[in-house]
């Protein structure tokens, strides 16, 4: 499994390369939730998602013959943009296998980084199928969206930085990540345990996508239907082979959410604190708004806003229309 040295020379790949986003304060939110609550606003990241952190970091690790052959990923929209980027800033080729029903603000904007765009059903398709047959044909390099460890400690380096910046004098209780195939929450998890062992790590998923709670119940990797959720990027059957170890050993608890408490949170974020965050940016905030058990004890939180690229139409879409709508 990956490891704190691992995050650690990502940091130094991305070192003024990757934003260093801020940590985002509210006193609406501390007092809502009876909590101090510091928001890491990887939404402000390069791409709009932390997903370039770690696209970069694998990239970057290639050899010169490997960037020269390209790179091929499966992503509904975060991680192709950011891979799409990490190829250009390397003058790599790129071909990303999209599903049909990424949003279009993600598809044109990956397609406006340079790559190569193949679109596929993701309700009928086997995605890693495709992924393997697209690097027999072209030679390309796969750089997996979350189940590829140079991926899971670029995205570690979200919760280093969070705990620099917070500071050694007012630890964490708790680090709250919203999980999707796992490498932001295996790479944080990493990075706490390592740095900060008090801290406990909480993930958050859609209610409709609970495979990591699951799996975590069961002792091993469970595969749950693929569900419509609001939350397009966490729309996964089951935690990644490379993260589930990690997650099991290092993530304490996972926490589930609901269409309506994510709309619910990307208005509050948008009202009071002035953040446009997507749906899934939005999940690991809603798990600590809605009070959910698993962050009892919690006094002191950090919470991941993990992306906010969702166009104005879809995201005035959703937060205008009645809460009692948002799961329908």
């Amino acid at each position: 499994m990956i490891g704190a040295d691992d995050v650690r020379a990502a940091a130094r790949r991305l070192d003024g390369v990757a934003h260093r986003t801020p940590l985002v304060r509210s006193r609406t939110l501390d007092e809502r939730t009876g909590r101090e609550v510091v928001l890491k606003a990887e939404n402000l990241q390069r791409v709009g998602a932390f997903k370039f952190r770690g696209a970069f970091n694998a990239v970057a690790s290639l050899t010169d013959a490997e960037r020269a052959r390209g790179v091929v990923t499966v992503s509904s929209g975060n991680h192709a943009q950011a891979l799409a980027l990490a190829a250009r800033l390397h003058s790599a080729p790129a071909l990303i296998l999209m599903p049909d029903d990424a949003p279009d603000t993600k598809v044109a904007a990956t397609r406006g980084y340079g790559a190569e765009i193949e679109r596929f059903d993701r309700y009928a398709e086997d995605r890693e199928a495709l992924l393997a047959a697209a690097v027999a044909e072209r030679g390309m390099t796969p750089v997996h969206a979350y189940d590829d460890e140079r991926v899971m400690a670029g995205q570690g380096t979200v919760a280093l930085e969070v705990l620099e910046d917070v500071g050694e004098g007012a630890a964490l209780d708790a680090l709250v990540v919203p999980i999707g195939g796992g490498g932001l929450i295996s790479g944080c998890a990493t990075t706490v345990k390592a740095l900060s062992p008090a801290t406990r790590v909480v993930g958050v998923e859609p209610e409709v996508g609970d495979d990591v709670r699951r799996s975590l119940a069961a002792g091993e990797r469970v595969r749950v239907p693929v569900a419509p959720t609001i939350a397009d990027g966490q729309q996964l059957d089951r935690p990644g082979e490379l993260t589930w170890p990690v997650i099991r050993e290092r993530v304490d608890a996972v926490a589930v959410v609901s269409d309506t408490e994510i709309v619910e949170t990307m208005r509050f974020l948008f009202e009071r604190v002035k953040l446009v965050v997507e749906p899934s940016g939005a999940c690991a905030l809603a798990a600590v708004l809605a009070g959910r058990p698993e962050l009892d004890d919690a006094r002191r939180v950090g919470v991941v806003i993990s992306g906010g690229n969702v166009g104005a139409e879809r995201f005035a879409a959703l937060v205008s229309r009645p809460a009692a709508d948002a799961d329908r």
